[in-house]
């Protein structure tokens, strides 16, 4: 496992359109007017990082997501309750895809965009070999670090599958939502069940709190990539 994908996994513990969604079932909704409710992640011994900022266009505010040989993320600080609150819909856009690479492969690991899922570690779900894990990683970083992820993406690839599992580790399930080069530079609305897309990838009930990061990554395929977010919405 690279070290910086092991820091994504063990690291990341996280503190539309309205018409389409009763706004009373709305718990946020993120509109990036800035990136305050938002932290970067670095990962060690990357020296390249990708980079995030809000721009205008036509009175709309997005977010912009560059990557030129690149890979760190943005962490949204707020979390949870995937039960209460079980969907998420967000728009995305890409201004170019991969050419390189097999996303099953750890050197063709990398996405224009993706949208993270975390999970939070959760000790009275664990046997006692995890939570002895969990005990070892929170005395190196301070924190347990989550428990699994849903990575929903974005891939320049004609893959038929919907649903893989990292080619770094299985507690990180990749969710390919938009693939090959037909979309680009088209605005594409995305509305996930993350209860449903957790039972299907793992096989059992996620636990309770869960967070968001984003990512645009190009390390590993050594491309480059523009992509950009308009928002992101956690609704029941």
């Amino acid at each position: 496992m690279k070290l910086w994908q092991a820091t994504l996994i063990f690291l990341i513990t996280l503190t539309a359109t309205p018409a389409l969604c009763d706004s009373n079932n709305v718990l946020f909704r993120e509109d990036f007017k800035n990136l305050s409710n938002w932290e970067p992640l670095y990962f060690p011994k990357i020296k390249e990082h990708s980079t995030y900022t809000i721009v205008g266009e036509k009175g709309h505010l997005f977010l912009k997501t560059e990557s030129h040989r690149s890979a760190s993320a943005i962490i949204y600080r707020r979390t949870f309750n995937v039960y209460d609150y079980p969907r998420m819909r967000w728009k995305w856009k890409v201004d170019n895809v991969y050419e390189k690479g097999d996303i099953r492969d750890k050197a063709g690991d990398d996405y224009p965009i993706r949208v993270y899922v975390t999970f939070q570690y959760d000790p009275e779900r664990a046997g006692i070999g995890e939570r002895l894990e969990y005990g070892i990683a929170k005395t190196l970083y301070g924190k347990y670090p989550p428990d699994s992820t849903l990575n929903y993406v974005w891939t320049g690839q004609e893959i038929t599958e919907r649903i893989i599992t990292s080619p770094y580790t299985d507690r990180a399930k990749i969710v390919i939502l938009e693939k090959g080069r037909t979309k680009i530079g088209k605005w594409v609305e995305e509305t996930v069940n993350i209860l449903d897309d957790y039972r299907t990838a793992f096989g059992k009930d996620p636990p309770q709190t869960a967070g968001i990061a984003i990512m645009n990554d190009s390390d590993n395929t050594g491309e480059e990539a523009v992509s950009y977010v308009e928002y992101i919405e956690v609704f029941k």
